[in-house]
């Protein structure tokens, strides 16, 4: 069940909750995790300038193909520096396919 949840992404639906809480945007750089934050270099902080997102630049790039951590830095780097409510839809509407996509590539 775990699996599936995770193919489909669809463990991704309770981060509305977050939000709904003003805790987290719909796009935005992914959370990251205790162990990264660990390993960062002060240019990797940029990502604590904005919200973080259900959705962003790095799943709409490839998701798990972009593993080299300086080229999601990259991606979430410039998604904050050139920010703009269109970009942001455009996030959201190439979400979907980019899920689909993961969701057959995983079958």
């Amino acid at each position: 069940m775990g699996r599936w949840l995770r193919r489909t992404s669809l463990d991704e639906l309770p981060q509305l909750l977050n939000v709904l809480r003003g805790e987290m945007s719909l796009v935005g750089p992914r959370p990251p995790l205790p162990s990264e934050v660990a390993c960062y270099a002060e240019r990797h902080y940029a990502r604590f300038d904005v919200r973080p997102g259900i959705t962003g630049p790095w799943q709409v790039a490839g998701r798990n193909q972009v593993t080299d951590f300086e080229q999601v830095i990259t991606l979430e780097s410039g998604y904050i520096r050139d920010w703009s409510l269109l970009r942001d839809l455009a996030i959201l509407v190439r979400t979907i396919p980019a899920v689909l996509k993961m969701r057959a590539l995983t079958k």
